[in-house]
Order: structure tokens, then sequence, then C-alpha cells
């Protein structure tokens, strides 16, 4: 299966240090062919940090997609209703993030937009990366897992030594999980 013709949601939560990361794989998804509509968490809008300026991560991923990032929850909520999604990913996916999505926790749009595309029985993809991926939000994970329609991009330690409880995804496997979930399957292994 290809991605051209698809329409993607591509959600942007606050684990900063895979932003970058996040924008790339968001060029090679549209480098493909597919729709792209872009939503991004409170803080990915807001926040200015040392990996960026919020208002130049912004016009980065407007600029790839074609159209301006959905950053409320009121504009989040019609993407079920009005079935834009083929496949929505949440890349990065903060532990925040999936301790909301694990727990129906509905106050951000990137939780809405899941929420509201969830509606349909279409895939969610999840690309962990949080400092607590192997301690408190293990059990988190667990659940999404454990879920209808969750689909997870395989994913590791970020740095055992210094870090030993952070988890991070395998941005290379990103596209490709996309692309199994749209046809209903986990790609594995999902520990690299």
């Amino acid at each position: 299966m290809e991605l051209k013709g698809k329409n993607i949601g591509f959600v942007f939560t606050g684990s900063f240090c895979t932003l970058s990361k996040a924008i790339t794989i968001l060029k090679q998804i549209k480098e493909q062919g597919a729709s792209i509509i872009p939503v991004v968490s409170f803080n990915v809008f807001n926040l200015d940090t040392k990996f960026g300026k919020a208002k130049d991560i912004i016009e980065q991923i407007e600029e790839i997609a074609g159209r301006e990032v959905i950053h409320t929850i009121q504009d989040a909520e019609p993407i079920g209703p009005k079935k834009m999604t083929d496949v929505m990913a949440i890349v990065p996916c903060s532990g925040n993030t999936i301790s909301k999505l694990a727990n129906d926790i509905i106050d951000t749009p990137a939780t809405m937009a899941a929420k509201s595309h969830l509606r349909n029985g279409r895939p969610l993809v999840i690309a962990p990366s949080t400092n607590n991926g192997l301690s408190g939000n293990a059990e988190n994970m667990g659940k999404l897992l454990n879920r209808k329609n969750y689909y997870f991009v395989p994913f590791g330690q970020d740095n055992p030594i210094t870090k030993p409880r952070s988890i991070v995804f395998d941005s290379d496997r990103v596209i490709k999980t996309i692309v199994y979930a749209l046809e209903g399957e986990q790609i594995s292994p999902i520990l690299v």
C-alpha cells in the first residue's frame, strides 16, 4: 500500500527533542503524495525551547502540509464527524499524551484529534518519546497496546546510561508503521 492519496492526520506533541525528526518524517510523507492535516498540542504551539521557537516550528509544519495547523480543541473535534483522516499518527507522542489517551482524558488538541479520529474505527499510530516509558508510563503504554485501532512505532531505550527509563521511537520505521496500520497490522518487532 502506498500513502499517495491518503488523508493523514499528523499530530505533534511536546517531546521537543524529537520534533526535528518528526518534521523530516512529515516531509517524507508529503513527498509520497499524501494529504496532511497537521495538529499540534498546546505546548508545541506555544512554547519556545532550546530545540526551537514555537513560531518557527509551526511555520515549518504549515509550509510542508500546505495548510494551517489545528491548535485548538474546537478545531480538532470535527476530524471524526467529517471523516477527515484515513490514519492518524502522533509523532512524537509524549508520555503525557500517552497517559491521557490511556485514561480517556481529552483536554488538548492532540487528544481531541485522536479521540475524534478513533470514532471512525480507523488506525491511530503512536510514536512514543518519553523519559518515563520504562517506569510510570509503562502501564499506560500497555493499556494502549491492548486497544483496538492503536498501533505503535517500534521503540527502544533512548540512553540507557543517563536516562535508563527513557524510550524513543525508531524514526526510520514511522512510515512503514503507518502503512501497516492502514492494513490493520502491527509492525513487529515492536522493541528495537
